[in-house]
Parts: C-alpha cells; sequence; structure tokens
C-alpha cells in the first residue's frame, strides 16, 4: 500500500495540469521528492534529512563524517551525525519507488535507455564489517589491477542524451559473497521495469526499454532470464567470443536429426566475418568513419556447466543480433556488441550501437570510493555533470 501511495502522489507531481514549464516544474518535482524522501525516513528523520543537504552542500568529498556538522544546511553538532548513522532507519522499498517514479531523461524516440554496472566500495581497513568481498581494481600502468576488500554495489541508472553525461540512478543492490551476479541483475532490472510502467514511464505499446551492459555480465542468461519483458539488452563481447548463425535446412530424405549451429562467426577470425545481414557506415566525430556490420538470429553454444548446470532439460538455443563496430583508427580494435533482438533492422541497429557508447556516462556517476557521497547518491539519486564525449580509457581498447 506504501508503493501506491508513493505512486500516485508522485505521478500527480508529474502529471499536474498546472504550468510547470522551466524552473516552476523544477521547484516542484524538487519539493515533491523531498518531501517523499523524508517520509522515506522511519527512525531519526530530522537528523537524516539534515545530513542529506550537508552532504549536497559539503565542498568536495566527504572524508571526515564530523566535518558534515560544518556544512551549510545541518543543524545539529557532530554527535547527531553519528547517532543518525547508527540509529537511523530508511523504509528502502519506498524509497525505491519514489525515485522511480520521478521523470526520466527525455530521448527524441520516447524510448527509455538504462545502463547497468557495478560500483565497488573498498573498505580494506573495516575488517569486521561483515560481507565484505575482494573487489578487482583497475589501476595505470602495465600489471595495475588489484583486488582489494571492499562492498561492490549494482546499479541501474537511465541515460540521457545531449552533450552531458546526467544520469539518474533508479536502484542500488549491495551483493554478497553468496550472491549469483546474473540473477541480482536480472531481479534488479524486473523490479525497475515493473516500477517504471507501474508509475507510467513505460506503457504498452512504447518501444521495448533498452538495457546496455559491459563485457562482464553475461548477457545471453539474462536475455533468457528477461524474455517476457519489453526489454533489450546489448552488452559489450569480448573478442573471444563465438556465436552461430541459422544452419541450412536439411534436405527432404536425410535421415537424423536437423542441424542446430550453422557457420560460425569468430570475434578474432577475420575469415568468419561473411555475410552480414546489414552493412553501413557511421560517422563519429571522435573516431572518424566507423562501419558497421550485423549479423540477426546468431546464437552461442551452451552446455549444462556452471550457471547451466541446473536447468532442466535441453539447454535453450537463444537467438539475438551480433553487432561489429570497425573504427576508422587502426590502433583501435573492433568493438562487439549482441543485442537479444534477434532480427534487428538497421535503425534498431544504430539506436543500440550508439545507446552502448552512452554507457560510459554511468562511470561519471560513481564518485571518489571511501566517501559517504556513494550512500548519498543511492538514497538522492544524485546527478554528476560532466562530458559524454570524453570516452577514453573506459573499457574496450579505447572505445
Amino acid at each position: 500500500m506504501k508503493a501506491v501511495a508513493v505512486a500516485s502522489s508522485m505521478t500527480q507531481i508529474v502529471n499536474s495540469g498546472e504550468d510547470l514549464a522551466g524552473a516552476g516544474r523544477a521547484r516542484r518535482l524538487l519539493a515533491g521528492f523531498r518531501e517523499e524522501l523524508y517520509g522515506c525516513l522511519t527512525a531519526r528523520a530530522d537528523e537524516l534529512f539534515g545530513l542529506a543537504d550537508a552532504v549536497l552542500c559539503a565542498e568536495g568529498p566527504v572524508r571526515v563524517l564530523a566535518g558534515l556538522s560544518l556544512a551549510p544546511g545541518h543543524g545539529r553538532g557532530h554527535g547527531a551525525v553519528y547517532d543518525a548513522l547508527n540509529a537511523g532507519r530508511a523504509d528502502v522499498g519506498r524509497l525505491r519507488w519514489a525515485v522511480g517514479c520521478l521523470p526520466l531523461p527525455g530521448w527524441p524516440d520516447g524510448r527509455i535507455r538504462l545502463a547497468v554496472d557495478v560500483c565497488n566500495w573498498l573498505r580494506p581497513d573495516a575488517r569486521t564489517s561483515p560481507g565484505r568481498m575482494f573487489c578487482h581494481v583497475h589501476g595505470r600502468g602495465p600489471n595495475a589491477g588489484q583486488r582489494i576488500p571492499g562492498w561492490p554495489y549494482s546499479f541501474v541508472a537511465a541515460l540521457g542524451p545531449g552533450a552531458c553525461s546526467w544520469t539518474a540512478p533508479l536502484d542500488a543492490v549491495r551483493l554478497g559473497p553468496g550472491d549469483d551476479p546474473t540473477a541480482v541483475t536480472a531481479s534488479q532490472l524486473r523490479e525497475v521495469a515493473g516500477r517504471l510502467a507501474s508509475s507510467g514511464a513505460w506503457r504498452p505499446g512504447d518501444g521495448d526499454i533498452i538495457v546496455v551492459l559491459d563485457s562482464g555480465y553475461d548477457v545471453i542468461r539474462l536475455a533468457w532470464l528477461l524474455a517476457d519483458l519489453p526489454l533489450v539488452l546489448c552488452a559489450r563481447l569480448r573478442s573471444n567470443r563465438v556465436f552461430y548463425r541459422v544452419p541450412e535446412p536439411k534436405p527432404a530424405g536425410m535421415p537424423g536429426r536437423a542441424r542446430e549451429h550453422g557457420p560460425a562467426v569468430r570475434c578474432r577470425d577475420r575469415r568468419t566475418w561473411t555475410g552480414p545481414a546489414h552493412a553501413a557506415a557511421a560517422a563519429t566525430a571522435r573516431y572518424g568513419p566507423v562501419q558497421v556490420a550485423a549479423w540477426n538470429q546468431v546464437h552461442p553454444k551452451l552446455a549444462k556447466i556452471n550457471a547451466w548446470a541446473g536447468h532442466p532439460g535441453k539447454v535453450p538455443l537463444i537467438e539475438g543480433t551480433l553487432i561489429r563496430l570497425r573504427p576508422g583508427r587502426p590502433r583501435l580494435a573492433p568493438l562487439w556488441l549482441w543485442a537479444s533482438d534477434p532480427a534487428a533492422d538497421p535503425a534498431e541497429i544504430t539506436v543500440l550501437w550508439q545507446a552502448y557508447l552512452r554507457r560510459f556516462d554511468l562511470e561519471h556517476t560513481f564518485l571518489p570510493r571511501g566517501s559517504a557521497r556513494l550512500l548519498h547518491d543511492v538514497a538522492l539519486a544524485r546527478h554528476v555533470p560532466g562530458s559524454a564525449t570524453d570516452l577514453r580509457g573506459c573499457g574496450a581498447r579505447g572505445w
């Protein structure tokens, strides 16, 4: 009932018949969200709310919690800060609804674009904190990767258009040592899609919601788990993946079962990059001309091992569209994507690979770790502006 009440109140704010153009609309939406946020705080509400304002008004990252008592917007002493963090409580379910009912960034085609990623909150000195895991951290220089104890959080955020990288975080879940990341991500996306439908952000007849992911996700299994939802998943692939096209029909009268796997498309073997269903050229401001090729109805070979070991019966054959982006600069390797739409046409293929390039906007949402800012972002869906065109060092060898 609380969720229905929150969705109803936030929808009334968004769909009010009053003239909410410009700053007036923004003030009304902000006031409505702050009211709902306060209602989500079930213990030490006044101090937690003031603490959120203090984080907003603090200059730079928060490194000492006691320093928040000196920030504008915080009217209590430093003892109240620790009391609120130790004894304060929040209704997380209601908070998710309050965030999910806010207006999403508007795209010209009206479709929603979501990005999913994991951000590690490093806690190397918190030896008594439960549920710590070894988080892989990328550093600069050769052999700079490290594994540091911390808490990984799975984020879902809405991406926006234009020449900025503002995002709208919609959900955050902490991953535990015994969690299956793919199952957690599937549950997150299912809940987010349900909230978007309940709040009216997505309605029957609208275009499918685009979800972009990096290569660390098992996009094939996610597509299987979320096949009943209006989602199109598009994920980057590692360069050693192999997919198979639809085989030729079995000649009449030939004994035996029909083949399931046709000619292979190997991402590392140029000799197999033949016969794409679609091929086109696109211009990009940073990388110059890009050659785009796509193969419809391609699938990987799955075996009953690892995540599929307990699958009842025969493993499924999951088809999608394989997309290759080949930049004009020789030093950049091709970028491979797989989308869960097996019959994507050229227009849809363009939308999908362009949506994936916007996935890097989510990297700008993750602020420096080791500060209270991370929890603040989860609670308030804080937007972090940045440059949408600066994609260097974000993965895929420069893409």
